[in-house]
């Protein structure tokens, strides 16, 4: 027993209708994915390491505010041997800091972007104290996402 659809004009309808897509109309559609993919993939790509710049930018601006106010009540900013660990506890090397905060200037140290420690000078190469990341690749100097982001560049 075999069914058989009838059209309202009374033909008989094809086992296999013609209502899907060709190999034409499917390569057509790849092809036009394929080159939206090529405009658009690179400029998504890029925004990553633009985040991660504007994130240690936002980092930087706020332990150099915490380093200001410590400068504020102690009349000196941290050493470099003392680093930004003076910001969240008081110094135990030389000089100490007789007017540290109660609770500190920061409540934690945030680490860079790529995971690790930022960088912190006094007296700084490029201003009276440098807080800085060596970028992706960890070393100084690079361009890109490589190169270094530090206060004198935010300021």
């Amino acid at each position: 027993m075999t069914l058989q659809l009838t059209k309202r004009t009374g033909q008989t309808a094809s086992r296999y209708p013609d209502d899907g897509f060709s190999l034409l109309e499917l390569m057509v559609v790849v092809v036009i994915l394929s080159v939206l993919a090529l405009v658009i993939v690179p400029r998504v790509i890029d925004r990553p390491d633009q985040a991660r710049a504007a994130r240690a930018a936002t980092d930087l601006a706020a332990i150099s505010s915490a380093v200001g106010l410590y400068r504020l009540d102690n009349f000196k900013y941290p050493t470099t041997e003392q680093g930004l660990q003076a910001l969240v506890s008081a110094p135990t090397i030389a000089p100490l800091a007789p007017n540290w905060a109660t609770n500190g200037y920061i409540a934690r140290l945030p680490k860079d972007p790529w995971g690790r420690d930022y960088q912190y000078l006094h007296p700084g190469v490029h201003e009276e104290f440098d807080v800085f990341t060596y970028g992706a690749d960890g070393v100084p100097g690079g361009t890109g996402p490589d190169a270094d982001v530090g206060t004198w560049l935010i300021n």
